[in-house]
C-alpha cells in the first residue's frame, strides 16, 4: 500500500474527527502523509509534530494491527515536536 492509498483510506475517519493540529508522517523515500486538522494530503508541509515511521508500520497502525504507543516504545517511530499532538491523533486513527 502506498502513502497515497493510506491517505485515501483514513480520509473519512480524519474528516469525522475533531483533530485540530498538523501532524506529518515522514516515511522517508516512500513519501509523507500529512493530517492537517480534518484533511489528509501527501504534500509536504510544516507540522506541529513530525513522526518518522516506515511505510509498513504506518500501514499496520492505520489497520489497527500495531498500537501507536507500543510502536513508539519499540522504537518503530520517532516523534519530533509536540508529542501531545501525536497522542491526540492516535485517538482519531
Amino acid at each position: 500500500m502506498s502513502v497515497a492509498e493510506i491517505a485515501e483510506s483514513i480520509k473519512d475517519r480524519v474528516a469525522a474527527g475533531s483533530f485540530d493540529s498538523v501532524v506529518k508522517f515522514n516515511c522517508g523515500d516512500d513519501g509523507v502523509l500529512v493530517v492537517d486538522n480534518q484533511t489528509v494530503s501527501t504534500e509536504d508541509q510544516e507540522a506541529d509534530c513530525t513522526i518518522g515511521i516506515s511505510l509498513e508500520d504506518l500501514q499496520s497502525i492505520v489497520a489497527g494491527e500495531l498500537d501507536p504507543t507500543g510502536a513508539f516504545m519499540q522504537g518503530k517511530l520517532q516523534i519530533e515536536g509536540d508529542m501531545s499532538v501525536a497522542m491526540k491523533l492516535g485517538q482519531v486513527l
